[in-house]
Formats: C-alpha cells, sequence, structure tokens
C-alpha cells in the first residue's frame, strides 16, 4: 500500500471510532505488566505502548462504558495533619496541663510525705551516728 491508500484505509477504520477493541486485544498483555514499565531480568523494561496511547486507550474503553482494570491500586489518603506543629503541640500541652492540675493536690500530699519521711530518715541516721 502506497501511503495515500494506506492512510485512506485508516480514515476508514476509524469513521465509526477509535478502535478500542482490537487495541485492548492487541495489548492486553502489555497493560497488565503495569503502568511504565516492569523489571524483568533485573534490568527495566519499558511497555509495547507509549503513555499517550495507552491513555487515550484508556479514554475510549472509559467512554464506551467498559471497566477499566490495568490502573495501579490507589495509595491511601494522606493522614498527616495540616497546619503548624508549633499549634498543635501547644493545644496539647494546654490540654496536658489541664490533666495534670487535676492530680495536683495528690501530688503534692506525695512530695510532702516523701520529704517527711526523707527529714525522719536523716534525723534518724542523724541520731544513730551520735550515740
Amino acid at each position: 500500500m502506497t501511503g495515500g491508500k494506506m492512510a485512506a484505509a485508516t480514515a476508514a477504520k476509524w469513521a465509526e471510532g477509535y478502535p478500542w477493541k482490537e487495541k485492548l486485544a492487541k495489548y492486553k498483555g502489555e497493560l497488565s505488566k503495569g503502568v511504565w514499565g516492569y523489571w524483568e531480568l533485573g534490568a527495566w523494561k519499558p511497555l509495547g505502548i507509549s503513555g499517550r496511547q495507552r491513555a487515550r486507550l484508556r479514554k475510549e474503553v472509559l467512554l464506551a462504558g467498559e471497566d477499566w482494570a490495568y490502573d495501579p491500586p490507589r495509595g491511601e489518603m494522606r493522614t498527616k495533619r495540616k497546619g503548624h506543629k508549633v499549634d498543635r503541640i501547644a493545644a496539647e500541652k494546654r490540654a496536658n496541663t489541664v490533666e495534670l492540675m487535676k492530680k495536683m493536690p495528690q501530688m503534692l500530699l506525695d512530695y510532702k510525705k516523701r520529704r517527711w519521711d526523707k527529714k525522719m530518715k536523716d534525723e534518724e541516721a542523724a541520731a544513730a551516728k551520735a550515740t
């Protein structure tokens, strides 16, 4: 076929639309290997179909209402909080302070008891040393 006849044949083939069924059947094996390429025997192999052709094929398949099973699984949504860290830490510190203030009377009693016990122990040691 000469260039003009080939172009006419292609135009006639595409008259009813993009031939996505044939393309999908032709590249089914390549599409299942990944989006950009794949590792084979330690070497990176690009796909046999370009990214632009793959995107067009995907678009046509989806427009036809068919299912496209060749996209990679989507990752999880980002859970990292936005904003300034200092604001979040300040709020956490204030909440922690409120909790500690609720425990403060018991903490003071424990501290006074420890000091009293230490004072008595030191006095006993001094009395034992003096005698």
